[in-house]
């Protein structure tokens, strides 16, 4: 009896002292400067001519004008007790404790509205104690320098639903809306979204969200909001979900601003929306890219299943001007431009190749196109083949080779340079990607993401010089104070005069100059083409990709299957067409300049099949570049008999 006299006193004290001292820290908090919390409404992003293109608040809606149906519903499943507590529901907490300690895993949360809104005025979303400490005075400061109604308005504007940032945004987005217009049915799919934005969105997951919906709704009844009647009317309404804001219907723009909120995290900034009253974003994107972009990916895949990823960078200063993560972003949020790594196969080549010349090949410089097994000094054998086993039984130069993409041609270069000469070459321009040094590296065999492959075009289309691929120019408080602005450095990493004969090389792919015992890979959109591209295609068994550049541009598109099935070759038509459509189309009307010669280069007009000085006799005579001292003569060697590391059978 004794004891739990004690223990009962001790309980007692202990909440005395607790109250006491909450009630301390509330007072405190009521005391100091008031949170400006009207201007701290997260970040707005901004495309490269400054033009808004989203915000977390760019529709702020006042609490009196929101359906009461939404209000009602994100109280009764978040927060039933909001207008009861200060800013902590201790039951709650002491309730999911309880639950989770018993079950062995989180199966609760306790936190309130006002914590979610604290919670939302951070930049990032850390789970450290220091940070915890952060939210749990803001909690306590809103609670007592704002009303619940002011409260709830602030977290009603901020919170997110699937991407959508603020109710009025998202009412329009899924339902074409405002908010205030929202039904019980509406009300209750938006308000459980926020609990898990992507397993909730009813786009992305439908039949998550109708389980979310009912919980909502039976939450709603248990808490004497609506009827059972009114719970089954609401739950079995037929519903139509919009998908994009009015102000810009393109289905791949939400791809762009995740990688911009991804490359934000990465940033060195202040911590709190409070600290900078909300954050503008000036963004590299062009929107007038990013629409043409699209266009050309509906025009030539709307009814292909096939998923597409692609990439227009500026490679003079590394700004993405326009990006594809995949057809339709309510259908897949998965951004296949910056977080996939599929095999590259044949789009490789160059790098192969721009090692070459740096090491003594030329364009004219010539090995046997013939089928070859690669014997190696521990008895494996290695058998690449050409696509459609076509082989010219002949010699061929390495332009040809680049034309056609032959892989024996390929195999042959890679292996009498060395195979870590190539790893070290991707290395130089930017590949990420551990890459194995293999006699398949030269056929693309590695899987290398988008982003790095058209970062490394972008070496090439600069005439070597390096550049860093982003997303955000600048970002500025809102006083128009600078936060973060990109300052990168271009970085010499190859040698100008032998990029430009590469870039030279690259126009082969569609040059009929080049029609022999094969067509060069891409003769079929030579006649879509007005300007003078540098072009590289490259296809497995599961996927097909294109990179192309002058010095104005790089785009790289992939397409292929999430599941890695295997795919029709014929689809890298579609990718060639996709890709010229939107070259074309985005050019038209701009300056176009090809490069200059560099001086210490000559050309030189020769037969392009067998690299022999043309003469009159040669009506597919082409100009083939060089660094001077290196131009071809009628003693040029096949390089065949140099090869002493391998030995070759027919």
């Amino acid at each position: 009896m004794k004891k739990a006299k004690k223990l009962t006193k001790i309980i007692v004290i202990s909440l005395l002292i607790f109250m006491f001292t909450y009630l301390g820290i509330y007072m405190l908090a009521k005391a100091t400067k008031k949170l400006d919390i009207d201007s701290s409404n997260g970040y707005y992003l901004y495309d490269n001519q400054n033009n808004l293109i989203n915000g977390t608040s760019d529709q702020w809606i006042k609490l009196e004008e929101i359906s009461p149906s939404l209000i009602n519903a994100t109280i009764s499943i978040e927060d039933k007790n909001f207008y009861k507590h200060q800013g902590f529901d201790y039951f709650r907490i002491m309730k999911s404790a309880f639950i989770n300690i018993t079950n062995r895993k989180t199966l609760q949360g306790a936190s309130t509205i006002t914590q979610q809104y604290a919670k939302n005025l951070f930049l990032e979303f850390d789970k450290t104690w220091e940070r915890k400490l952060k939210e749990a005075w803001l909690t306590i400061k809103l609670e007592s320098q704002y009303s619940k109604d002011e409260i709830l308005e602030g977290y009603l504007n901020t919170i997110n639903y699937g991407g959508i940032y603020g109710i009025e945004n998202a009412s329009y987005y899924y339902f074409n809306k405002s908010a205030k217009d929202l039904n019980l049915a509406e009300a209750t799919i938006l308000a459980g979204i926020p609990k898990s934005p992507s397993n909730y969105s009813p786009i992305l997951n439908y039949e998550n969200s109708k389980e979310r919906q009912y919980l909502v709704l039976k939450s709603m009844v248990n808490n004497k909001y609506i009827t059972e009647s009114e719970m089954n009317e609401a739950y079995n309404k037929k519903l139509t979900f919009y998908g994009y804001l009015e102000n810009n219907k393109l289905k791949t723009l939400r791809y762009f601003e995740d990688a911009v909120m991804d490359e934000l995290d990465t940033l060195d900034l202040p911590t709190s929306f409070l600290d900078t009253g909300g954050i503008k974003i000036y963004t590299t994107l062009d929107i007038e890219a990013q629409t043409k972009l699209e266009k050309s990916l509906n025009d030539n895949f709307s009814n292909n299943p096939l998923q597409i990823a692609s990439i227009a960078q500026n490679p003079n200063n590394g700004e993405i001007l326009a990006l594809i993560g995949g057809k339709d972003y309510s259908i897949s949020q998965f951004n296949r431009a910056t977080k996939s790594k599929r095999q590259v196969g044949s789009t490789l080549k160059p790098f192969l190749y721009y090692a070459a010349l740096e090491n003594g090949f030329t364009e004219s410089t010539t090995f046997t196109s013939e089928q070859t097994t690669f014997v190696f000094s521990d008895d494996k054998t290695y058998s690449p083949a050409n696509y459609n086993d076509k082989y010219g039984n002949k010699d061929i130069t390495l332009a040809t080779a680049v034309s056609y993409s032959e892989n024996v041609f390929a195999v042959k270069t890679h292996l009498f340079l060395g195979e870590e000469t190539l790893v070290q070459m991707l290395k130089r321009v930017g590949i990420t990607s551990e890459v194995q040094a293999i006699p398949s590296l030269a056929l693309g065999s590695e899987e290398i993401s988008l982003i790095d492959m058209t970062s490394a075009y972008s070496t090439l289309a600069n005439l070597g010089y390096k550049v860093k691929p982003h997303f955000i120019k600048k970002i500025e408080d809102s006083n128009g104070n600078i936060l973060y602005e990109y300052k990168g450095k271009k970085e010499q990493v190859l040698n100008s005069s032998i990029s430009f004969i590469m870039n030279e090389i690259l126009t082969s792919t569609y040059n009929y100059n080049f029609i022999d015992y094969n067509y060069p890979t891409c003769y079929d959109i030579a006649n879509k083409l007005t300007n003078k591209y540098s072009i590289k295609t490259g296809t497995t068994d599961t996927d097909h990709l294109i990179f192309g550049y002058n010095n104005d541009i790089v785009v790289g598109i992939w397409s292929g299957m999430d599941d890695n099935s295997p795919t029709d070759i014929s689809n890298g038509k579609f990718l060639r067409y996709m890709w010229a459509d939107f070259v074309e189309e985005y050019m038209k009307d701009k300056e176009v300049n090809w490069y200059d010669i560099p001086s210490n280069v000559v050309g030189v007009l020769v037969n392009p099949i067998n690299g022999d000085i043309a003469d009159e006799t040669i009506k597919n005579a082409t100009m083939f570049y060089y660094i001077k001292g290196t131009e071809p003569t009628y003693t040029d060697k096949n390089l065949e008999e140099l090869i002493p590391t391998i030995k070759l059978e027919n």
